[in-house]
């Protein structure tokens, strides 16, 4: 899979991915009460709402981007109705050719991590029979438990030909509060960072490993020391746009071949028409505003990538 997410970010000239991290608040009210006309103000009306959302800004931007990354909690607070619309963003997506990045992050040991693993990348045996669950491509995973929470993935990984990105710098603010912590003079996240680094080198696709890692766009500096630690794993780069992080300071995360990185933004698309800049699209037309917004986003990377 990892193969097909480079060539899809070559073809495309698009090292994008959407996050489509759904709040209410951001569904444009039209859908809203055509969802609650059809099943209430439920939790069930709450999904379908959601769900619309997002199959209009995968209509309006399938084309000109290689994959997308629900975060399931946005999906999860709705309880059943609302995993059950994550899983049909996942099927619509996959049907679209997107990749998909399974925001999961997800972090056990044992039989629960393999459970995870299962859940979310392989097959579960019913009988007879196995059948996929969420059947995502990638998922992201928390490292916290070191090898014994990432093995069971990294199995997986390899019956599918499936991938994950490693928790490996985060962009929030108290991100320092345990990955700066300097362990015999190294930060803790440089230490996590070799160990992507090692678990991918047995994991290995025509040039890059299915094993990446999560460096936030609010630390290029550090992204920059991790890219050389790191030379044959995707970074997945949350942060861009509504948190801070524009093109010019991602660049570091790239190899010189252009490659490497795929960069996140989420409500900065799926929210654009709520932006000022994108508000003459209105709500009907949020989802063309999106369009825009990958657009824009894509012309900023590609000429920071282009004058590194």
């Amino acid at each position: 899979m990892i193969n097909k997410l480079v060539k899809k970010i070559e073809a495309n000239k698009a090292p994008i991915v959407v996050g489509l991290d759904p709040m209410l608040s951001y569904v444009p009210e039209h859908i809203k009460v055509k969802a609650f006309e059809e099943k209430g103000e439920t939790l069930a009306g709450a999904a379908e709402a959601i769900w619309q959302f997002n199959k209009g800004i995968i209509d309006a931007t399938y084309d000109i981007i290689p994959a997308v990354k629900p975060q399931i909690a946005m999906y999860e607070q709705f309880g059943v109705e609302g995993v059950m619309a994550f899983k049909k963003t996942v099927d619509y997506c996959k049907e679209k050719d997107l990749v998909v990045i399974g925001d999961i992050k997800r972090g056990d040991i044992g039989s629960t991590s393999e459970a995870y693993a299962v859940g979310h990348l392989g097959k579960v045996q019913v009988g007879n029979n196995s059948f996929y669950g969420f059947n995502e491509d990638f998922v992201t995973v928390n490292p916290y438990l070191g090898s014994d929470g990432i093995t069971p993935f990294t199995k997986v990984c390899k019956e599918e030909k499936k991938g994950m990105f490693i928790l490996v710098k985060t962009s929030n603010p108290s991100s320092g509060e345990f990955q700066d912590q300097l362990i015999d003079g190294k930060p803790l996240y440089q230490m996590v960072a070799e160990k992507v680094d090692e678990w991918g080198q047995d994991c290995m696709g025509d040039s890059y490993s299915y094993i990446g890692a999560v460096v936030g766009a609010t630390y290029p500096e550090i992204g920059k020391v991790l890219r050389d630690v790191m030379p044959k794993a995707y970074i997945l780069v949350p942060g861009y746009g509504a948190q801070g992080g524009k093109g010019a300071d991602l660049v570091h995360y790239f190899n010189k071949d252009g490659l490497g990185a795929i960069v996140n933004s989420s409500r900065g698309i799926i929210a654009a028409y709520k932006q000022e800049q994108y508000t003459a699209f209105g709500p009907e037309c949020y989802a063309d505003a999106s369009r825009q917004a990958v657009i824009n986003m894509r012309e900023d990377l590609m000429n920071a990538i282009a004058n590194k």
